[in-house]
């Protein structure tokens, strides 16, 4: 009972001790049994329970309403307050670029191309669904308006040294190759015609072999700057946009699956891990770079200073998570919620929390409960 005086200013609460009956006591004999003396009062391990009972149950109710209060008030707080460019950067370079990326991610990574490249919807999906027929043209407009990056393709394709040396090596090899098939089918003529390739070399101290590559490289270079001068002359800005389109004008209408064809896919022999473990290599060279951590500060830095007043809210109406999207996901997750707080993990937590509370001096010094 409490009382109003500092002295007796307790809240008593026992099951063991009876109230000395009053006058008033007597005189009241069909008073509800739930006010009679000897009804058991609560002791503090009861109040813990049927106060954990109740916050079970009001949590269990209050649920989804609660998520989407906590989403508005979460939403309404600038990025600023919680998070900094320096923060997202050492996010990105602790958690992101410093870890390899996991022999479980790779392998999952293939799984799902091989599965995307090899789906049997590939038969009938042209490439067309997959690029528009405007932004082909867009590109050939934007390829055939660039001359002098055009001239230098085609000198790199055409007109560089390293063709010309492979062209010469070609033809060489062609020429020795059916030279010394038709000698060894001529019989005495063919013999007779070695004999005179070996005089010719002795009395001019010149291999034969070395003056035919030698003629070859310089006329095949002569020809390989012809035909570079003749590609750059004749490809104008108008033609290399029209054979662009025309090119893919006789691919557009395969299927997806035509890809496959230039792909290997054999226990030891797959494109797919090949092209995997490639941009594997690349990505654990840069990842530990000075130069992409320099890009990365430098694109943090630049999208920090566009956001950093903007909302929790507003950030995530970027990325089209709206109220909508906030409350499908609160649905969505709302068994996880009410699993949590059906578990004995919380149970426990909450117990102890309430046991620590009514452990503290202060809280004792006004209470007084009595025993089980």
């Amino acid at each position: 009972m409490l009382t109003s005086t500092t002295q007796y200013n307790k809240l008593s609460i026992t099951m063991t001790s009876k109230p000395m009956q009053t006058s008033k006591d007597i005189q009241k004999p069909n008073q509800n049994p739930a006010q009679k003396s000897d009804t058991p009062m609560l002791t503090i391990n009861r109040l813990i329970e049927a106060q954990v009972a109740f916050m079970r149950q009001w949590l269990y109710s209050q649920a989804q309403p609660l998520s989407m209060q906590a989403w508005q008030w979460f939403g309404e707080q600038p990025l600023s307050k919680y998070i900094s460019s320096d923060d997202l950067q050492h996010l990105i370079n602790e958690w992101f670029l410093k870890q390899p990326v996991s022999e479980v991610v790779r392998s999952d990574i293939r799984d799902i191309l091989h599965t995307i490249i090899y789906h049997p919807v590939n038969d009938n999906v042209p490439l067309s669904e997959l690029v528009d027929d405007s932004q082909v043209e867009l590109l050939a407009s934007y390829v055939g308006s660039h001359e002098e990056q055009r001239n230098i393709l085609v000198h790199t394709l055409v007109g560089n040294e390293t063709f010309a040396d492979l062209l010469t090596q070609t033809l060489y090899h062609a020429i020795n190759d059916f030279m010394e098939s038709t000698l060894d089918k001529a019989g005495p003529a063919g013999k007779l015609m070695k004999f005179g390739r070996s005089s010719f070399e002795k009395a001019t101290n010149r291999n034969l072999d070395e003056k035919l590559q030698t003629y070859l490289h310089r006329n095949i270079k002569d020809l390989a700057h012809k035909a570079e001068a003749n590609a750059q002359a004749h490809l104008s800005n108008e033609e290399v946009a029209r054979l662009l389109v025309t090119g893919w004008g006789r691919i557009k209408d395969k299927p997806i699956s035509e890809i496959q064809t230039y792909l290997r896919d054999e226990p030891d022999d797959s494109s797919i891990e090949h092209i995997e473990n490639s941009i594997q290599q690349s990505y654990n060279r840069l990842r530990l770079s000075p130069y992409l951590h320099s890009l990365v500060a430098a694109s943090v830095d630049t999208w920090y200073t566009n956001h950093h007043t903007d909302s929790i809210a507003n950030i995530a109406a970027i990325l089209n998570i709206d109220e909508q999207a906030m409350t499908q996901l609160s649905t969505a997750l709302l068994p996880v919620v009410t699993d949590t707080i059906e578990s004995s993990w919380v149970t426990a937590h909450i117990t102890d929390m309430l046991q620590a509370f009514y452990a503290q001096p202060s809280i004792k010094a006004g209470l007084v409960f009595g025993t089980d």
